[in-house]
């Protein structure tokens, strides 16, 4: 079932919790680090990358001996620690990377636990014919390095181990370095759910310390036979060049376009809770608009009546020059706009406080009107900040999109009602997820249809993986036999 919350709603569930979270935890920024968590030790955590591939390889040993039925119970008990403890998680995560929304990562850990598939994603298949029969299962790689990242790494820790699980694997991880306590966290849930429901103490494994260093103990090691990269660009291109088998979930900069024949009302709202989600932390968030003119006007005053605040042109220049920075290449002596580290996934507010504007907590969003050119509309942010550019007709808006969209072939999406225009865009920008009319977020299965998942495969093609996607198929042959007609 659909989960559809309004953010009212989203609010309303964890208000209770997130009260008396302070009270229960302390000061979460060193009440809690990433070996341990308000006194506790926290499970398969080693200080070294061989201790913890040992372990993980040991917890393969030991799933793989389970029956399908076994594995399931430490699945199930996975769901219910991760949506008992979404709240905690949540909070610690924003303590920590100073990224994103309580509330919103909240709903996305429940999102993880309801909509992540398990066991019931292996499927058999079987061939009969003339000479027989051919059985093809999907078995176990054995044990996946997993490379999580700082925007969403709880999620996708917990999101990666039940499908890695499901599948039979052992999985060790090397978090991002900016979200370690927050990572080996959801790592310790996974390895006290296990224990609860009578698996492995450590299936799941991690060191307190992750660095280039450990992961490319991680790429090298003989027990490591897959390899799934969350992040960015450079990351996911040392695991494609490790030589193992590797299944990466890159960067995106998804675009919107908004035609003459879109529910104006409902795109605009559905356009700003997308984008305002989580501060834009998911990579399919809404990263830029391509208006037609004459609805325009109509679209940014239904984004302002929705917690939007528009800027001017001058306000979006002296902003840009704080939220993008220049960096230079030590090797090539290259200077290129970065995104600025202290500004994703800031709140509108502290955004805007920054070039002197001062708003309220009902802003999530940040708009502006920019030509195509501007370094909001070519960079993937990773922040409530939204550019809007208008455009005179479809053909200019799908070859701006698809040009913004730089080749990512991640996510994209549209508001129209125009069956013509929606095949056109969806065949031209060749995205993993195309939305059309809701927020971003739908296309991961919140208030959409279908499962969701946190590593999103473009570069490898695997799409928003599930169990099966860290499967290896094998091939069983009878000849002659066990074919009854």
């Amino acid at each position: 079932m659909a989960i559809n919350w309004t953010e009212a709603q989203i609010e309303e569930v964890v208000a209770s919790v997130i009260k008396n979270l302070k009270t229960e935890v302390g000061n979460t920024s060193t009440a809690w680090d990433s070996k341990q968590y308000g006194g506790r030790k926290l499970i398969g955590i080693y200080e070294d990358m061989n201790d913890a591939i040992t372990a993980a390889t040991a917890g393969y040993k030991a799933v793989r001996a389970m029956s399908l039925v076994e594995r399931e119970k430490i699945i199930s008990a996975i769901r219910d620690l991760c949506r008992k403890e979404a709240p905690i998680m949540a909070e610690l995560g924003v303590s920590e990377t100073k990224m994103g929304r309580v509330a919103h990562k909240t709903a996305k850990h429940i999102l993880v636990a309801d909509k992540t598939p398990g066991t019931a994603d292996i499927v058999s298949q079987a061939k009969t014919g003339d000479f027989g029969l051919t059985l093809t299962e999907m078995a176990p790689f054995g044990v996946v390095g997993s490379i999580t990242p700082s925007t969403n790494p709880s999620e996708t820790v917990i999101c990666n181990s039940i499908g890695m699980i499901a599948a039979g694997n052992g999985v060790v991880f090397n978090p991002h370095p900016n979200a370690i306590a927050t990572s080996n966290y959801a790592i310790d849930l996974v390895n006290r759910a296990s224990a609860m429901a009578g698996g492995p103490k450590v299936l799941v494994a991690s060191v307190v310390k992750p660095t280039l260093e450990t992961a490319q103990i991680m790429y090298k090691h003989a027990n490591i036979r897959l390899l799934v990269c969350t992040g960015g660009p450079g990351v996911v291109k040392s695991v494609l060049s490790s030589g193992k088998k590797a299944i990466g979930a890159g960067a995106g900069n998804p675009p919107v376009i908004v035609d003459d024949t879109a529910d104006i009302k409902k795109a605009a709202k559905d356009i700003i809770d997308g984008c305002s989600f989580d501060n834009n932390l998911p990579c399919i968030a809404e990263k830029e608009v391509f208006a037609f003119k004459n609805i325009a006007d109509e679209l940014i005053d239904g984004m302002q009546e929705n917690g939007a605040y528009k800027i001017t042109a001058s306000q979006a220049e002296a902003l840009a020059k704080i939220v993008l920075v220049d960096v230079k290449n030590p090797k090539t002596g290259i200077v290129k706009k970065t995104v600025s580290r202290d500004c994703v996934g800031r709140d509108a507010a502290v955004l805007l406080e920054k070039i002197g504007v001062k708003v309220g907590s009902d802003i999530r969003c940040i708009i502006c009107e920019t030509n195509f050119d501007h370094p909001f509309v070519q960079h993937e942010l990773m922040m409530p900040i939204l550019p809007i550019v208008r455009v005179k007709d479809i053909d200019e808006a799908i070859d701006l999109a698809v040009k913004a969209e730089h080749g990512c072939r991640h996510t994209a999406h549209m508001h129209s009602k125009n069956i013509d225009h929606l095949t056109r865009f969806a065949r031209a920008v060749e995205t993993t997820i195309f939305v059309k009319n809701a927020p971003s977020y739908a296309g991961i299965g919140f208030g959409g249809e279908g499962h969701t998942t946190f590593t999103i495969a473009g570069p490898t093609g695997e799409g928003l993986t599930s169990a099966r996607s860290f499967t290896r198929y094998r091939r069983c042959v009878m000849v002659d036999n066990f074919r009854i007609i």
